[in-house]
């Protein structure tokens, strides 16, 4: 396969996969719904009655389907269970199960785990049982539409469509286009453990969210006792689901006040551009500050140091007042970036001059580089005691993921190359004794280095990937019109998306089979649209007596996972599984097949151990 056409099915296949993801609503018919709340708490309408729609048959499944798929699900809880103990569970048994525990709510224990932050301290998480957050999931998927509605533009954390490249590219915005080079830094001491509770379902009532059940589900979810340290009476834990959405609820009021000082402060005249608006504001005493947040990070810009001086002052006493919150004075500062660099979500911004004007410059922070050297050089170590494909693999991950996140740097190049440098020796030395001379190349090696030239390093006839070989890439930033709960916002997010029948799709979320696990009804449903509804084999269009086919059989030892099943017609169905030559040649009069689907056909028939079809 040439390289162009490599890239074209890598392309295709991100596509498929994005599509996927953006259809878990519609798999289950709630895209109606969480639209209809977006637009009423765009409106200021209050929601009294929540409860039954968070407990409703396709909201569980819906997050059933979510939460499956996220790699924590894997995870266990206190209980010992994961997301595997309910995958072979009759769907009815399974619903009764979410919906009892909805109805008399009491959380299960909370594990605690502590992992390694990047300034060699421990960080806590906390993570619930997999009941507990497929629970959660339920009640983030019915808010976020509702507080998706009142959140402020420039908030970037754990927002649908939102990633820290937008948060760098208003950054890097302010600098270049708005000339504004101060920077004030916040940070809040130890966040996630200080959040008041109280303060916090106030938050949440004047979102208008009124649903009192609902306000109590969450008040429960915030007391839930941590296994080794008790009941906690403030923060929200680090590993929930619920838990980012919280957070943001926690910090929109600061977003707004911000912003309040001067992005939308109100004005007697309507201007018809914010340009406008902000020119005549510019002969007052105002003060030009904006905000910048991702989670519990953010940075106050500012035109001066003057304002910047007193909105960090105004801003550590609000926090106090207003949240209860204190800051780090060791590490809140106020920043001139024509001087000195302001770190951000793991970059160093600089504002350079170049031809007698200021440009952001962007690099790896320091502990970020070695933090990088750290995890590499000791996943080398892990290659040299088992050099199998298997390692090599998670290597190779790592240095893709790393690259994936630092290539909108400036200086990124020279950032990556000197972590190589530092790591060769350490590669060479370990290494040399498994080394091959030549090996495979996967298809994603292929698209992401086909211009490398350099050395090639092969083991267990797999190749590593080389560390240095990227290139910088301009930050994108958000476009405010991209919306998952409108359909202007999803047009622009798939606007290629292929056609499915809605109403099969309707008719398959209403209608589980109930002697069959929840694993076995919602891959039904995901199949459906990842064969873009029609039969696996004929590609004929598939109606609501489909068939799901097992390619393994359950008595062979097969089971209800994605990858074991597809759907096909009937008629499909009867010629995979008949052993009578009448009846097969009866079906294929009626389904006439190519010669290609006929050796599919025969693939999936010799998996069940009947003979080929000539």
């Amino acid at each position: 396969m040439r390289n162009t056409e490599r890239k074209e099915v890598l392309k295709n296949h991100k596509k498929t996969l994005k599509k996927d993801n953006l259809r878990y609503n519609e798999y289950y018919n709630m895209q109606s719904i969480f639209d209809n709340l977006y637009k009423q708490s765009q409106n200021n309408c209050k929601f009294n009655k929540l409860y039954n729609t968070i407990k409703s048959d396709r909201n569980i499944l819906l997050a059933y389907r979510t939460i499956k798929r996220n790699h924590g699900s894997k995870t266990p809880g206190t209980n010992k269970h994961n997301i595997e103990y309910w995958e072979e569970k009759p769907i009815e048994e399974f619903l009764n199960y979410i919906k009892n525990r909805l109805d008399n709510y009491k959380p299960q224990k909370i594990k605690r785990v502590e992992i390694p932050k990047s300034n060699g301290k421990m960080r806590p998480l906390g993570i619930p049982c997999i009941e507990d957050r497929i629970i959660q999931q339920c009640i983030k998927q019915v808010l976020e539409p509702i507080c998706e509605a009142k959140f402020h533009k420039n908030n970037y954390g754990f927002r649908p469509n939102r990633s820290t490249e937008h948060a760098i590219t208003a950054l890097v915005k302010k600098i270049n286009q708005d000339h504004m080079y101060f920077a004030v830094d916040i940070d809040i001491k130890g966040f996630f453990d200080n959040v008041d509770h109280s303060k916090l379902l106030k938050q949440i009532w004047s979102l208008g969210i009124r649903d009192k059940k609902v306000i109590c589900i969450i008040s429960k979810m915030l007391k839930a006792e941590i296994e080794g340290i008790g009941i906690p009476n403030k923060g929200v834990p680090q590993g929930g689901i619920l838990s980012p959405l919280l957070a943001n609820i926690v910090l929109n009021e600061l977003d707004w006040w911000i912003s309040s000082q001067w992005e939308t402060f109100p004005t007697k005249f309507n201007y018809k551009q914010n340009s406008h608006k902000f020119f005549a504001m510019k002969k007052t005493n105002l003060k030009e500050i904006y905000i910048i947040r991702y989670a519990d990070d953010f940075k106050i810009i500012c035109r001066n140091h003057n304002s910047a001086k007193k909105i960090y002052n105004a801003t550590q006493k609000w926090l106090k007042e207003r949240l209860n919150l204190d800051i780090s004075p060791d590490k809140s500062k106020i920043t001139d970036m024509r001087k000195t660099s302001s770190e951000f979500l793991g970059f160093k911004v600089k504002a350079i001059l170049k031809r007698n004007k200021y440009v952001a410059y962007t690099s790896v922070v320091d502990k970020a580089i070695k933090n990088i050297e750290e995890k590499l050089r000791n996943q080398i170590k892990r290659i040299k005691q088992f050099p199998k494909q298997r390692e090599v693999c998670k290597y190779n991950k790592m240095v893709a993921g790393m690259q994936n996140y630092y290539k909108i740097a400036s200086n990124v190049y020279l950032d990556f190359k000197a972590i190589e440098y530092h790591l060769l020796f350490c590669l060479k030395q370990r290494l040399k004794s498994v080394f091959n001379n030549k090996g495979h190349k996967p298809m994603e090696y292929t698209n992401r280095y086909e211009h490398y030239g350099g050395h090639e390093y092969y083991i267990d006839k797999l190749i590593l990937y080389p560390i240095s070989c990227i290139k910088t890439r301009y930050p994108k930033g958000f476009n405010q019109t991209i919306n998952n709960y409108t359909n202007e916002g999803r047009e622009i997010i798939h606007s290629k998306l292929g056609y499915i029948d809605k109403n099969i799709l309707n008719y398959l979320s209403d209608n589980p089979i109930e002697t069959e696990s929840i694993e076995y009804n919602d891959n039904k449903i995901s199949l459906y649209s990842a064969q873009m509804g029609k039969c696996r084999i004929s590609n004929k269009p598939l109606d609501e007596d489909m068939c799901v086919h097992r390619i393994i059989l359950k008595d062979n030892g097969g089971d209800d996972r994605y990858k074991n099943l597809i759907l096909v017609t009937p008629i499909i169905h009867a010629l995979i599984h008949s052993i009578n030559e009448t009846l097969i040649n009866y079906y294929l009069k009626i389904q006439k097949l190519s010669d290609k689907q006929l050796r599919i056909l025969n693939q999936y028939r010799k998996k069940i151990g009947n003979e080929i079809i000539q």
